[in-house]
């Protein structure tokens, strides 16, 4: 006789009960112990509380009150005293590419047909992996890739660098209405374009900050330099500024540099997934201020992992040439996998920061069980998957690819509409690196999903091998952004992802 499983509601009713009771019991009990020390204590008089003659309370209760009472108040004063100074997100800003720069998947195909450098089964490798990869048709590059051959010189990347980080950087001290001169710290990152002076020298020099800006640019970070940036900023904000100062972060990847001009397959994927992208980020200390406009999310948490220790996770993304020379990054196999061993580790900590107590004993209970079984039984019994949709309202997911959402998706039990911002950005604006999360951000509020108190989780995923997440807190819901990055789309969207596209 075979025991059928509980109907979906009856579970989410018993799960619901479950987290209510984890989270009721503790505090229940706590409060109970402390109400009945208080109503012992008020049985005493005042004459002999003032007399000293608490020797009539029972030892117990006053033990009980000294357990509980002054432990919690002492944590509460260390913990004041040496709390770190909160970091908010005041506002940011997507670069949003013009129209000129679209690469429909009919020029791609064709562009790739008429290159010298490309055969026959590189050809039919690239526009099979293009029709499987979830960008549509409006993803952007810069103009130089757009010609026949592409123009991918030094020249060419500074224009592209300019033109994204101008835009964003400018987009948004008009949205924060905050001066240049009252930047106190300033990070930039692009991982392949390193030039000389660096990025955070260009926005220097372009919008006239102070000659004494702590200014940092990141570069051969990957594509999770972004939330390492925004890192970089908050420790200079909270160690080595004023109280209320005012951190600019800069992300972005130069895809004009990164072109590869040769036919080792795992070293095309780079120039067919990556597009044009960047943000533009304003961090403070100070929740609010006279001269910018309310913050609207608060950084809770900043985790990063790191496996380049190990050098199959080291070499999954390698800078490097080819047999005939050709420059490109070359992305191995193990990536995928890689990436989930990292995204383990570290969702380790992220959950034991932010998980609620409910899921945190379940996960306990279920390792238990496989310490005490025994060695048949132990494979039988799986670890408690813990549900970070208790803990968080939405995700940002580095768009890298098709798979890559897949694969997280999975072994976070998301459900579809989770991970939607990830796959809309993704068909959207391609793979833009660092930014892409802030992207995914953008497509969640201007679905008008963002409320007061949900919390944000990004993932980001970059060469080493890295996995970098943060937590954010909104503070303060968007108004109705008509100039974002999907301001012209997002009644397009959401759009069925298929994998049955035709290019040529």
């Amino acid at each position: 006789m075979t025991m059928s499983s509980p109907p979906p509601r009856a579970s989410k009713h018993l799960k619901s009960a479950y987290r209510l009771a984890a989270i009721a019991v503790p505090v229940v009990a706590a409060a109970v112990v402390v109400i009945v020390v208080l109503l012992r204590v008020a049985q005493l008089g005042p004459g002999e509380l003032l007399a000293g003659r608490l020797g009539a309370a029972r030892h117990v209760h006053l033990f009980l009150a000294a357990l509980v009472v002054v432990p919690s108040a002492v944590a509460t004063l260390l913990r004041l005293v040496r709390r770190p100074r909160s970091v908010y997100l005041v506002d940011y800003a997507c670069f949003r590419p013009q129209p000129s720069n679209r690469l429909p998947f009919a020029t791609f195909a064709e562009h790739f047909r008429l290159s010298p450098h490309i055969d026959d089964g590189s050809f039919r490798f690239v526009t099979r992996m293009m029709e499987r990869s979830g960008l549509g048709e409006r993803t952007y590059v810069p103009r130089g890739n757009l010609y026949l051959p592409p123009r991918t010189g030094m020249e060419e990347a500074r224009d592209e660098a300019e033109m994204v980080v101008f835009a964003a950087v400018g987009d948004l001290l008009a949205r924060t209405r905050i001066r240049p001169e009252e930047i106190d710290v300033l990070v930039t990152n692009c991982s392949v374009f390193s030039p000389t002076p660096s990025f955070a020298d260009m926005v220097v020099n372009r919008f006239k900050l102070r000659g004494d800006v702590r200014a940092v640019h990141l570069s051969g970070m990957g594509c999770s330099a972004g939330l390492i940036a925004v890192e970089v900023a908050r420790n200079l904000l909270q160690a080595a500024a004023p109280r209320g100062a005012h951190a600019l972060v800069v992300s972005t990847e130069t895809t004009s540099f990164s072109h590869y001009a040769g036919t080792s397959r795992s070293m095309l994927l780079p120039t067919a997934l990556f597009r044009m992208g960047g943000v533009a980020m304003l961090l403070s200390t100070s929740r609010s201020s006279a001269t910018t406009t309310t913050s609207r999310f608060r950084l809770a948490h900043i985790v990063r992992t790191l496996n380049a220790a190990e050098d199959r996770a080291y070499r999954c993304a390698y800078h490097e040439e080819d047999g005939d020379g050709n420059l490109g990054v070359n992305l191995s196999k193990d990536i995928v996998p890689v990436a989930g061993e990292t995204l383990k580790a570290n969702i380790a900590t992220v959950g034991s920061r932010v998980l609620p107590l409910s899921e945190k004993l379940l996960y306990a209970l279920s390792l238990l069980a496989r310490k005490v079984a025994g060695s048949r039984r132990r494979k039988a019994i799986k670890l408690h998957v813990p549900d970070f949709r208790t803990a968080f309202k939405h995700f940002c997911i580095h768009a890298g690819g098709r798979s890559v959402i897949d694969a997280v998706q999975s072994g976070l039990g998301l459900a579809d509409e989770d991970v939607e911002a990830s796959r809309m950005a993704l068909h959207r604006f391609g793979n833009t690196s660092s930014s892409s999360v802030w992207y995914e951000l953008a497509y969640v509020e201007a679905k008008g999903r963002m409320r007061r108190g949900d919390r944000v989780w990004m993932i980001c995923f970059g060469s080493g091998f890295k996995c970098n997440s943060a937590a954010w807190e909104c503070i303060s819901p968007p108004a109705r952004d008509a100039d974002g990055p999907w301001a012209d789309s997002i009644h397009q969207y959401p759009v069925a992802i298929t994998t049955t596209t035709k290019m040529c």
